[in-house]
């Protein structure tokens, strides 16, 4: 059961990097913040550059995680640039699922930080292959 305070921390701290996003290109911007297990929150936005191959927000947060020495994910939340869903791109599907369990919840949230949907790792990635596969 997920604790309230720590999901919406998790919410404001996703909301509070929104505007740092880089997007000139697609003019796009995504954040995400990333609870570990231990409680610790670390965001990230999506950053572009000019050949095309910049980093989504939800991996941003990750590395964030993982320079701080964390390797499981609790939960995740993503806000958009708009009133639709911005769910989390294949590649960070599967960048979440090296660092998630079944326990982990994804948030979506529209760009005003309401949650639109929230989503089991494997309603995001069903039938996924992780690190367990390759033992």
């Amino acid at each position: 059961m997920e604790n309230n305070r720590q999901t919406d921390e998790l919410y404001k701290a996703a909301i509070a990097v929104m505007d740092h996003a880089y997007t000139p290109y697609s003019l796009h911007p995504v954040a995400s913040a990333i609870r570990a297990d231990n409680g610790a929150v670390y965001t990230g936005v999506n950053v572009e550059v000019a050949h095309y191959k910049g980093l989504c927000a939800e991996a941003s947060a990750m590395a964030a995680m993982i320079t701080g020495g964390q390797y499981k994910i609790a939960d995740v939340a993503v806000i958009g640039p708009s009133e639709h869903l911005c769910t989390p791109c294949g590649d960070c599907r599967q960048r979440i699922r090296e660092f998630a369990d079944e326990d982990t919840i994804i948030h979506v949230m529209d760009k005003s930080g309401v949650v639109l949907k929230r989503y089991t790792m494997d309603e995001l990635l069903p039938d996924s292959f992780g690190p367990e596969n390759l033992k």
